[in-house]
């Protein structure tokens, strides 16, 4: 395999074999293993170690994530082979020239608060982190974590689009003094109508003020353009760490994300900076992943995605017209769009948020519902206009996105859906929903979770 995707996927059956193969390797596995210590692989349930084809001992030592441990070559080389797969496929993706990147047991937040702890020990001295806003908590939340002052720059308005304020992010640079700065943390993949950061620009005010920049690219290896976004900005200027999230990009369960840079020595250092052992649960969900899927088999799921975004913007156009709305213009944003609900807010402040609740319980998950003027407090800081990236937007809309994966049968239904959800909004048809009516057509498994939300809240 030579580290890298094998071009066409295996078949399950291969993949076990190889699994099975590994796990062999590791000592908790080995005929007449006698284990004195503390952590020796046993398990309880048989249940369990065939959930994780006893690769038990998990990836990294106490002191590196990425280091081999002698006692579980098998898991050690899953770890490795992982990482190497993974770069090669963030390669074919658009990032050419990234050098290192390793998969981390954690989501996005926590691998940017990673990234950020280990830039503490290179500029001691610095307390602030200069952050383009962008409407999501956990990327704001992983600065606060870290033990830094996130400084939020607001976002200018282009026609619909909200943009970097490049003027105002090296005003701030200048004001602070860029010893003061820890990094830059700028966001590719984003809900529209924010779009992508100017990569390359603040690519720039990095290289030229010598601070560190770190990127949030969360579900972007799925766009060509944002990672093209990244590859250019490490072309023209400073780019230190991007970090990806596993589940958004790979179709695996939600718990890893990917750190990736141009540097291998501080990609190495990040890793280091990991305290003790780790899961294998991402390494190997992707790692089986990708195998089965194999570069070919990726490739093609990009190329649909692509095409069913195309496919997403010119009907939800055509039905944005027929209820005179109309798609908000985002041509920079390739993954979320935005239709605008004027008349709803026009008549009806509540009417926005109904129009939320009855997408859901229509069993249409995903879409996003965002009403003027939601002030939200996170850590003590206070965002007028949560969730519309802007302290006073337009008007209120909704999202949809064409993520990885997507069908055509998933976008036909949505749009049905959301057709009479409008109609029946602006008829004033839509009463409180009594507990079964919003459990209707739902699995049984669904309702007794949603009754017991409604109990807790209720």
């Amino acid at each position: 395999m030579k580290g890298k995707c094998p071009e066409d996927g295996w078949d399950e059956s291969t993949i076990e074999l190889f699994l099975h193969e590994l796990a062999i390797m590791d000592s908790n596995n080995f005929l007449g293993n006698c284990g004195v210590g503390e952590r020796e692989g046993r398990v309880a349930s048989g249940l369990v170690a065939r959930r994780h084809y006893r690769l038990i001992h998990g990836i990294g030592r106490s002191g590196d994530i990425s280091a081999v441990q002698p006692k579980a070559a098998g898991s050690s080389l899953l770890n490795k082979l992982t990482n190497s797969v993974v770069l090669d496929i963030i390669k074919q993706a658009g990032v050419r020239t990234v050098t290192s990147c390793f998969v981390v047991p954690m989501a996005t937040g926590m691998s940017l608060t990673l990234c950020f702890l280990t830039l503490r020990h290179k500029r001691p001295k610095a307390k602030y982190i200069i952050w383009p806003r962008i409407d999501q908590k956990s990327c704001f939340k992983s600065m606060i974590t870290a033990g830094f002052e996130p400084v939020v720059i607001e976002n200018v308005l282009e026609g619909d689009e909200l943009r970097t304020d490049i003027e105002a992010v090296e005003a701030k640079v200048k004001t602070l003094g860029a010893e003061n700065i820890l990094c830059v943390h700028s966001t590719t993949s984003c809900f529209a109508p924010r779009v992508p950061d100017r990569l390359e620009e603040l690519a720039i005010i990095c290289a030229n003020y010598d601070i560190p920049h770190i990127v949030n690219n969360a579900y972007g290896v799925q766009s060509s353009k944002c990672m093209h976004l990244i590859q250019q900005g490490a072309r023209v200027g400073r780019i230190d760490a991007f970090v990806q999230s596993l589940d958004k990009n790979f179709m695996v369960p939600v718990g890893g994300a990917i750190i990736a840079g141009f540097n291998e020595s501080f990609i190495q250092e990040i890793s280091k900076m990991y305290p003790g052992r780790a899961s294998a649960s991402p390494s190997l969900d992707v790692l089986i992943t990708l195998l089965s899927l194999g570069a070919s088999g990726y490739k093609q799921l990009l190329k649909e995605r692509k095409e069913m975004f195309s496919y997403l913007s010119s009907e939800l156009k055509k039905l944005a017209d027929i209820h005179n709305e109309r798609l908000l213009d985002t041509p920079h944003n390739p993954i979320s769009l935005a239709m605008s609900l004027k008349n709803l807010d026009e008549n009806n402040d509540a009417a926005v948020t109904q129009l939320g609740s009855m997408l859901f319980t229509r069993q249409v998950s995903g879409a996003r519902v965002v009403p003027r003027g939601s002030v939200q407090t996170v850590n003590n800081y206070t965002f007028k206009g949560f969730m519309s990236h802007a302290n006073d937007y337009s008007c209120a809309y909704l999202n949809a996105a064409s993520a990885i994966g997507i069908k055509k049968q998933d976008v036909d239904i949505f749009l049905k859906r959301l057709d009479k959800c409008l109609k029946a909004s602006r008829k004033g048809k839509e009463k409180t929903v009594s507990r079964s009516s919003q459990t209707r057509g739902c699995s049984g498994i669904f309702s007794l979770v949603f009754l017991k939300v409604i109990d807790i809240h209720f």
